[in-house]
C-alpha cells in the first residue's frame, strides 16, 4: 500500500541547514499497521508530513496504492489518505461546530449526502448525532480526538497517517482511542502508519516498526521481536531501557548515536 524509497528532507541552508530525514526507506502492506518510533527530533513526524503532502520539500520516491506521488498532491490523493494530528485541542477550529468541521471535507470533495455521512461517522467514532452541533470547548480531549478521527474517515480513505494520536490525552482515555482505531481498521480494512515515542503503544498497535534516530532508520523489526526484547541495534535497546522507567545508572550509560554528514 505504501512504499518509501531514499526519502530525504532538508530544511534551510548554510549554517541553518538541518538534514531532518536521511535516506529513509520502508514498505507497508495493505491492511497493516506500521510504526515509526524514536525520541523527539528523530524525524518520524517529518516523514509523516512528507507522506501526507503537508511538506512538499523532499526528495526520493513515495508511492501510495501503487501511484507514485509528487511533492504537490492533487485533490484525489486526500480521498485516499488522511492524517490525524497529535493535538486534538489545536487541530479543531474553536469557533466551528462539529458539524462544520465534518462538513468541510465533504464540501471540498463534492459529496452530496453530507447529513448521512456525518451522522454515520459520529456513530462510528463513538459519539452519536447529539454531538453534531457542539463546539470543541464543549468536548473533552478524548471526544475532540474522536471528532478528528471522524474528520479523517469521512472521505472513506484507505490510509490513515497517525501522528502521536493519543499522547496529548489522559492516560485513562488513551486506551479507549487506541481500541477505537483498532476497531475502525478492522471494520474498514484500513492501512495505518503510526508515529509514536511510546513503545508500549507501538507494541499494542503495530505489526512492524522502524526505529529512527537523527533522521535515519537504524533498525526495522517485527513487533514480536520488540515484545521478546530482542532488537539488534544498541539504540533500540537503549530506547527499550528508557521505556521501563527512570533508572539513573542506566541513563548515565546512554550513548548519543549521532550520524555524521
Amino acid at each position: 500500500m505504501i512504499a518509501v524509497r531514499n526519502l530525504d528532507v532538508i530544511f534551510g541552508s548554510g549554517a541553518d541547514r538541518v538534514h531532518a530525514v536521511r535516506d529513509v526507506s520502508f514498505t507497508v502492506a495493505e491492511g497493516a499497521t506500521f510504526g515509526l518510533v524514536g525520541e523527539s527530533g528523530s524525524g518520524k513526524s517529518t516523514v509523516l508530513r512528507a507522506l501526507s503532502g503537508l511538506n512538499p520539500d523532499w526528495s526520493g520516491e513515495i508511492s501510495v496504492a501503487g501511484e507514485a506521488q509528487t511533492p504537490r498532491r492533487d485533490k484525489a490523493f486526500f480521498k485516499l489518505s488522511q492524517m490525524v494530528f497529535q493535538d486534538p485541542y489545536g487541530s479543531l477550529h474553536p469557533r466551528h461546530t462539529v458539524d462544520r468541521v465534518l462538513m468541510e471535507p465533504l464540501s471540498i470533495h463534492g459529496f452530496s449526502d453530507a447529513d448521512r455521512r456525518i451522522e454515520q461517522v459520529l456513530r462510528e467514532v463513538g459519539l452519536g448525532p447529539q454531538f453534531r452541533f457542539r463546539y470543541p470547548h464543549q468536548l473533552s480531549g478524548g471526544q475532540r480526538q474522536r471528532v478528528a478521527i471522524g474528520r479523517a474517515l469521512i472521505l472513506e480513505p484507505r490510509v490513515l497517517l497517525l501522528d502521536e494520536p493519543t499522547s496529548a490525552l489522559d492516560v485513562s482515555v488513551q486506551a479507549e482511542v487506541l481500541n477505537l482505531l483498532q476497531r475502525l481498521k478492522k471494520e474498514r480494512g484500513l492501512t495505518y502508519i503510526l508515529v509514536s515515542h511510546n513503545l508500549s503503544v507501538i507494541a499494542h498497535m503495530c505489526d512492524h516498526l522502524a526505529v529512527m534516530n537523527h533522521g535515519a532508520v537504524v533498525e526495522e523489526l517485527e513487533v514480536s521481536q520488540l515484545k521478546r526484547h530482542a532488537p539488534t541495534h544498541p539504540y533500540t535497546r537503549q530506547l527499550m531501557t528508557a521505556s521501563l522507567g527512570y533508572d539513573r545508572a542506566a541513563i548515565d550509560s546512554f550513548q548519543d548515536f549521532g550520524i555524521s554528514e
